[in-house]
Parts: C-alpha cells; structure tokens; sequence
C-alpha cells in the first residue's frame, strides 16, 4: 500500500494549460477529419473492436464548441488552483486516473443496460472530479453560482451529486450524468487510496467548525 503513496517532487508546469491545449486540438482536428467516430467511448469499439485508446481519447473529445468552451472553462477555474496546491505531476496522474476509472465505471453501466453502442464523450467526468478535488483541498473555499450567490465547495459538490444522480433516471437525457457522478466517485476513491484522506471527514470536520 505504501507505494501508492509515494509522493512526488514538487514541480509546476502548466498541465491544466496543457490539457486544455490538447483538448482545443482534437476539436480542431475532429472538425478537420471526421474522426469523432475513432475516439469515443463505447463498449462496441473497446470489447467488440479492441480499441482500447477510446478509454483515454473520449475525454478529450467535446461534441460542439459549447461543450468544449464550458468543460474547458471549469477545468482552468479549478485545475489551476489544484495543480498549484498538489504539483503538476500529482495533478497530471490525478486527471488521468479519475478520467480512465470514470470511463470505466460508465462501460460497466453501459454492459448492464446492454447499451453496446451508446458512445461517450466529453471532459466533463474529469471536471466534477476536479471540482471534487477543489473541495477537500479547499472546503472552507466559497464559490459564487453565477457570480453572486456564495456556495461551500463541499455543498456545491454535494448539490451536483443530487442533481446528478436525480437527473442520471431520464432516459431521455444526453448527458451522461452517470459519469459526471462517476468523476465523483474515482476522485473520492483517489484521495482514499492516494493521500489517505478521507473527504466526507473533511467536509464534515470543516462545516462543523464553521458553525462554531
């Protein structure tokens, strides 16, 4: 276990910013070439095809500029401050774990439903788990929901998973809302296995002290 653990050397250059970079450039070459078919995930492609690149390649896939421009958005928001807080190392395996476990999670749902060809796109599984990851560094922080209302990190997050879990029973919904609460998961799992760091402790510790 304590390999798991093993930290790294504190170093910052830039991986938010990097990744938004690739993630700009595969929009811009999807466009280009028609490759989105390639790069998304569903089990067809992965189990059928054995295209095992599509459990890394869907994440930096975004359907249409407004999917880009947001996920881009909340990633820089709060990537940068955790990136800073963790090191660009930590935080480089940190959106790649989350994002892999997150695409995993949604292909075992995605077996259960028999949803063989239901593709999945989009940054947005790493978003929530770097927002999750915001909140435990940072659970006294407070964010303001459309620049006016203050909301706790940790309370912000758990909004989200209720919305999230809420919204995940409409099937008529294209959003893939179970991997959005997926990228909650795999960050909660990340903290567990990773720092020993127990969020709901956390949230629950700070909270407490805020009423005091």
């Amino acid at each position: 276990m304590s390999f798991l653990r093993k930290k790294f050397t504190y170093s910052y250059f830039y991986v938010t910013f990097i990744m938004v970079a690739i993630n700009v450039a595969v929009y811009l070459l999807i466009h280009r070439m028609n490759i989105l078919g390639y790069l998304g995930l569903n089990l067809y492609g992965v189990v059928e095809g054995k295209q095992f690149w599509r459990i890394i390649t869907y994440m930096y896939t975004q359907y249409d500029f407004r999917h880009l421009f947001w996920n881009m958005f909340g990633i820089l928001m709060f990537g940068v401050t955790v990136e800073k807080a963790v090191g660009s190392k930590e935080f480089l395996m940190f959106y790649l774990v989350t994002g892999v476990l997150g695409g995993l999670f949604s292909l075992i749902v995605y077996a259960i439903a028999g949803d063989y060809y239901v593709t999945l796109i989009g940054a947005s599984g790493v978003l929530y788990a770097i927002l999750f990851a915001y909140a435990v560094i940072f659970p006294k922080s407070r964010i303001f929901i459309w620049g006016i209302i203050p909301i706790r990190a940790p309370i912000l997050v758990l909004i989200y998973a209720i919305i999230e879990f809420v919204t995940s029973f409409n099937q008529a919904s294209h959003i893939a809302h179970y991997t959005h609460l997926f990228g909650f998961v795999a960050a909660g799992l990340y903290f567990v296995i990773r720092f020993g760091v127990h969020p709901f402790k956390v949230w629950k510790r700070t909270l407490k002290d805020s009423d005091n």
